[in-house]
């Protein structure tokens, strides 16, 4: 075997995983090869409640940071691994902690609701969390009239301000993937492919969302195509979900939703994919990035995650 060949990771990764007693949690978004060495691969919220419950001494997340630093917060005893410390997010950091405050404080008398794709400091200041998999569904568990901020996805926001008609104020915030998809381009997709459903994630703008034949988180997607008796799809959320649909439905056919930019080629999260195999074993080996959260704020920013965990698993989620 060809020392730093892809064979050499994988084969150095299992066998530190077993030596560390480390468990590799991968997001949706990361690529194939990433997603086939994972323990676990999953959306926000299974990977949330996945790191809330394991027998593992170290978790090594192949996602981006705020995913890391949840994992820290439901796992604190935990040694928590980001393979490149560089792996952020356009949502969480258009959402910083002091103007969300004094957006709070704005906003008096509100039941704050953050997604789940927000940094450590945004969650301590929540009073509870969610993911796109259970966005309408929490905002749904509070009482009719209980007034509502909901942060930071626009898109997201106006989502389920659509699905629920609640009283809800929205952060303005956005997804640089998942804002930035072709309606155009999507409509001419159909043209070409006219049998092919359009499967789109809830963060994308509202004309996008309009011409879907399902809205859903990643799981969802997935769930969707596993279920649907249709065999193409074209599909406007990170691509990398793409790898476990076809695992899923070898047989069918997806067709990646191309941004306005068409230069780009496909819709990618540039920060999923500063994660590699190479930055998993050296993070395995070395123990390190690791992640670590102030007490003060990790202590607080349970709170409104484990209420999010925990009404998910009242209501089936």
């Amino acid at each position: 075997m060809k020392k730093h060949s892809p064979e050499y990771f994988v084969s150095e990764i299992k066998r530190l995983k077993e030596e560390k007693n480390a468990i590799i949690l991968a997001h949706f978004y990361q690529t194939g090869d990433i997603q086939d060495i994972a323990d676990f691969v999953g959306d926000s919220l299974a990977l949330s409640q996945k790191a809330a419950s394991n027998d593992a001494e170290i978790i090594l997340f192949a996602g981006v940071k705020f995913m890391a630093e949840t994992a820290k917060i439901l796992a604190p005893e935990k040694k928590v691994l980001l393979p490149d410390i560089n792996a952020g997010c356009s949502l969480a950091d258009s959402c910083k902690a002091d103007d969300f405050e004094k957006f709070i404080q704005e906003n008096p008398g509100r039941t704050v609701v953050s997604y789940v794709n927000t940094t450590a400091e945004i969650k301590a200041l929540s009073d509870i969390i969610c993911t796109s998999s259970n966005a309408v569904q929490i905002v749904e568990s509070l009482p009719p009239e209980e007034k509502i901020i909901f942060a930071p996805d626009r898109n997201l926001g106006n989502y389920v301000l659509n699905k629920t008609g609640r009283d809800i104020v929205i952060w303005n915030g956005t997804c640089h993937v998942h804002e930035e998809f072709s309606l155009e381009a999507i409509l001419e997709l159909k043209k070409e492919n006219p049998d092919a459903k359009i499967l789109v994630h809830p963060e994308c703008e509202l004309p996008v969302r309009m011409v879907a034949d399902c809205i859903g988180s990643t799981n969802a997607l997935l769930q969707f195509t596993m279920k649907d008796k249709g065999n193409c799809y074209i599909i406007a959320t990170e691509t990398g979900i793409i790898h476990q649909m076809k695992k899923e439905n070898p047989e069918k056919i997806f067709i990646p939703a191309p941004p306005r930019d068409s230069t780009c080629g496909c819709s990618e999260c540039n920060f999923m994919k500063l994660i590699t195999l190479e930055k998993i074993y050296n993070c395995l080996k070395n123990e390190k990035p690791e992640i670590l959260v102030n007490k003060k704020i990790l202590l607080k920013a349970q709170k409104p995650i484990k209420r999010m965990i925990e009404i998910s698993q009242k209501i089936g989620l």
